[in-house]
Parts: structure tokens; sequence; C-alpha cells
């Protein structure tokens, strides 16, 4: 599954044109109130006609947008750029106007930085951030001295104004990096988290899909053989009719076909509340059925652990639990070289679940990371033969990852050899290996916080 359905193109256009306006109108207000403090309360001599002339250009610019664009008009990415490149241009004539780097109100530079860090792609943010830093260097050297009323000039010391001019340079590249990073991390965890809940609701109706199917079938059972008997009876009785006799045979073969079709598609069994219980075992080989017939060869060893009882937990059959585990057999299937082993040990107190395959195994510079969404390597040339059309990005397993602690699972990821020794051979538990590992009280369907009565078997209403 990959993330074309929420891309960074697509979030440039997220941003409402009244939020920017809105943005620029408290920017407005803030201007004038220092303009008017300055010349009032400080007794400042401003150039308070190209001050006015810079704050009326954001004034008609808001009043504009109002009149031509709907309120709920949906910015693109090269507009958001656009609005956001003009305050930066507007605030840094203002500055110019009134001291430069002198201006204690110069920190405002960093408002729209931050902004296109926040709404922006990195291409945009970069052009932003590198207009700022030319910006804030030329107000550093070239802008109109703030004077008193008796023609006092107020200025900082050189050594503070280069001070300022490096913090600023400092925290622009800084903070651009450090808000992009993060608004980049909420961005991919949000669309990872969205095609989990994708997946899950697609294995939800999965389930109760083919438990519909399956029922349809169970009733179904009885009036196709009594088709097929009487058909039967019928073709007998026909043997001096031949063409009726033939009707009545294929009147019969229908009816297998029916019965052989509804029995495929019913498999997983039929809408009754007991078969939404299963033993381990049986979940398991579940899950990893899609993957059994892809040219790898799957080995199912269950067994109890120390001091466990010989039987089988029984759990729920649960959509998360399926898909969690069959996205991890994916995984395995795809990378091994011919075998995946699918080991499932019980204690009183643990259930246990291990899929571990003879392929190269994790990159061991990402076995820290795996789990995390889009987790993204250079392919080699030995990948590109092997899977031509695949295209890892870590989703599958940061899907399975979060059904199956959804179901109070605990997961570790590593593998089955020393990154140094040689690799295995064909045939040995060599590669990757996925541990899941359930506290039984939450799983078990019998004696642990997941049993509760069966109720009462629901007829299908359609």
């Amino acid at each position: 599954m990959g993330s074309d359905f929420l891309t960074e193109h697509r979030r440039g256009h997220w941003v409402r044109l009244r939020t920017m306006i809105m943005l620029r109108w408290a920017a407005i207000v803030g201007q004038l109130t220092a303009l008017i403090v300055a010349q009032q309360w400080f007794n400042l001599s401003l150039e308070m006609g190209l001050c006015y002339l810079a704050i009326g250009l954001s004034i008609v610019g808001n009043l504009v947008a109002i009149a031509v664009f709907p309120e709920n008009k949906r910015l693109s990415a090269t507009e958001n750029m656009l609005m956001v490149l003009f305050d930066l241009l507007q605030l840094a004539f203002l500055l110019f106007l009134t001291g430069g780097l002198h201006n204690p109100f110069a920190i405002l530079m960093l408002g729209p930085v931050l902004i296109s860090a926040a709404v922006l792609t990195t291409r945009p943010t970069i052009l932003i951030a590198a207009i700022a830093i030319l910006l804030v260097s030329v107000l550093a050297l070239y802008h109109l001295p703030l004077r008193t009323e008796q023609g006092f000039i107020l200025r900082t010391p050189d050594l503070f104004v280069f001070g300022k001019w490096l913090a600023m340079v400092i925290a622009i590249i800084f903070l651009s990096i450090y808000s992009r990073r993060v608004t980049s991390e909420l961005h991919t965890m949000s669309d990872a988290v969205t095609a989990t809940q994708m997946a899950l609701a697609r294995e939800q109706k999965l389930t109760d899909l083919a438990g519909v199917v399956a029922a349809a079938a169970h009733e179904l059972g009885t009036p196709l053989a009594t088709i097929k008997l009487a058909s039967a009876e019928i073709a007998e009785e026909l043997d001096d009719r031949p063409d009726l006799k033939e009707d009545a045979l294929l009147i019969r073969q229908q009816a297998d076909r029916c019965r052989d079709i509804l029995r495929s598609m019913g498999r997983a069994g039929k809408e009754d509340m007991q078969l939404r219980r299963a033993p381990l075992s049986e979940i398991i080989r579940e899950a990893a059925e899609p993957h059994e017939n892809r040219g790898k060869c799957l080995h199912y060893d269950h067994a109890p652990g120390p001091g466990g009882e010989s039987t089988v937990p029984t759990i729920s059959r649960q959509p998360e639990i399926i898909h969690g585990l069959r996205n991890l057999v994916q995984n395995a299937v795809d990378f091994s070289r011919g075998n995946v082993w699918v080991d499932t040990m019980w204690t009183d107190d643990l259930i246990t679940v291990r899929i571990v395959d003879d392929g190269p195994g994790y990159p061991q510079q990402l076995i820290g990371r795996i789990g995390d969404p889009f987790v993204r390597r250079k392919r080699s040339d030995r990948d590109r033969s092997d899977r031509p059309g695949y295209e890892g990005m870590g989703l599958g397993l940061f899907i399975a990852k979060t059904l199956l602690e959804r179901t109070g699972a605990e997961l570790s990821f590593t593998n089955a050899s020393d990154p140094y020794d040689p690799p295995g051979q064909p045939g040995e538990k060599s590669g990757a290996l996925v541990e899941v590992i359930w506290p039984r009280s939450k799983l078990d369907s019998v004696i642990g916080q997941a049993s509760k009565p069966l109720g009462e078997n629901r007829p299908i209403e359609i």
C-alpha cells in the first residue's frame, strides 16, 4: 500500500485562504499598533507615509482576496508560497523604514519562515528561508535610522547588530529544519494511521462477507442436495427421451457446480457464533493462506512451551490479528529465498508467534527503525532483479505492528543470524525474524479476559 493518496503536493492544498487572511489581519493590526505607539509614545520620527503605504498594500491584498475568492478556497502550494513571500517582503520593507536590525521587531522575520516550513514542501521552504537570510543581511547594512524628534539616532552597537544578525540566520536555518522535520513526521504518521484504518476496515468487511457467504453455503446445501437428487431420479426415468434426460443431467451438473462454488467461497466457516473462535493454529493458517501458493514453502510448528498444556489455545478470530500476521508473513515471503517458518508456542502466561525466513534479513542500519512508516532504503541491483515490481516503504510492517499492538501484543524485529557471519544457505533460519508475544489473558477466549458467552446464532437477514 503506497502513500499516493496523501502526497505532499496535495497537502499543499489543505490551507484555506481565510486562514491566511486572518493571520494577515492580525499582522496588520500589530504593525499599526507598533507604529502608533512608536510615534505617539516614544516620539520617534518615522517615514509614516511609506510605512502606511506598506501596511495599505497588505490591507488592499486582503480586501481583494475577500472580494474575488470564496471563503472556503484552498490555496495551492504556489499560492501559499506567494502569500508567505509577500508577507516576508512587506515586513522587510517596514523594517527597512524603521531601523533594520536595530528594530527589536526584526525577530518577526522568523514568522513567515516557520509558516512556510509548516505548510509548504521542502523546495519552497528552502527558497523562503534563503530569501529571509538575504533580507536579514541587507537590513543589517542598509536601513533608515531610527530618529527621535530631537534628531538623535537610536542604534545598537555594531557588535550586537552582528550578533543579532548571526542569531537570526542560525534561527532561520535551525527552526526551518526543525519545523519541517516535525511537520513531516506528523504528516507521515497521519498518513500511516489512515492507511492502517483503511486496512482494518477492509479486513473487517472481508471477514463479515466471508461469514455471510459461508452461511449462505450452509443454508443452500439442503435445497441443492434436493435438486441434485430429484434431477438424478428424473434422468433415470427419461431413458426413452434423450433430449429431456440431457436437460435433467445438466440440472444435476449445475447443482454440483453451485455446491462447489459455495463451498469454495465459504471455506472460512459459516456465520456461527461458535466459529468466531478458533484454535490458534487455524488462525495462523488462515492469515498465511494467501501466501502459500507464491512459490515459497511455509513451515508451521505449533507446540507448547515449558509448563504449557498440550491443548492449542482457542482465540477470537479478530481482523486485527489476521491482517497483522498476514502482513508479517507477506514480508517474510517477499524476501525469503524459498522457506518461511511460522512457529507458535504457548505457556500458561504467554502466547508467542515467531516468523523467520531464509532471506538476507533486515539491513543492520534499519533494525532500530523497523515498524516506522515509510522507511525507505536504496535498492540493490539484486533486489531489483529478484523483485522487479517491489517498492518497499515499511508501511506493511507499520500496519501489522499497529494492529497487533491494539490486541495487546509486543513485537520485536531482529535477524536470525549474526550480520557478520556469511550468508546462510536456503533452508536455514538465517533471515529476518519477527516475534509477536501476547499475554495469554488478553488473547485466550476460553480462560482469558477475552472469554465471554457465545450467545445465540443469528439468522442472515437479506
